[in-house]
């Protein structure tokens, strides 16, 4: 399998606001961005789905190291996802993200680790900046 590491980062002018994502892709020595922005979204939704995007742009099984600086995203994958499936997500916010999140880390290897945000981390600094460029592109009619 090969080892791709995902790092990622959410943004939400308004929390829920405009709302933007990034992941950036790493496999030896290729990169690729994936960025997009959402309308009435949460920092949360933002940063999961992130990884959702990432996770759905691969093409094959994957070892993958997942870095974020959410919590909600590390600890959901690491600790809370197995128990919100056997009570069937009651009560669990973003109950759909994190389906589409199952669906598309099946195939995949999964660890994800934390990273303090805004600490000099130059992947995840780089997340946010596109991150919170991608919200602010959306433009809020009236």
């Amino acid at each position: 399998m090969k080892k791709v590491y995902i790092y990622c980062d959410g943004s939400s002018l308004g929390n829920p606001g405009r709302g933007g994502y990034c992941a950036i892709l790493k496999y030896k020595d290729n990169k690729k961005i994936i960025k997009g922005a959402e309308d009435n979204a949460t920092n949360n939704q933002m940063e999961l789905l992130g990884v959702i995007k990432a996770l759905e742009a691969l093409k094959e099984p994957c070892d993958i190291e997942i870095v974020s600086d959410s919590n909600y995203v590390i600890k959901g994958i690491n600790e809370w996802l197995e128990n919100w499936k056997k009570k069937e997500f009651k009560g669990v916010k973003n109950p759909n993200l994190w389906k589409r999140y199952i669906k598309a880390a099946m195939p995949h290897k999964i660890n994800a680790t934390w990273v303090r945000g805004h600490n000099g981390h130059k992947e995840n600094e780089e997340c946010d900046k596109i991150a919170r460029e991608e919200a602010g592109k959306l433009v809020i009619s009236d």
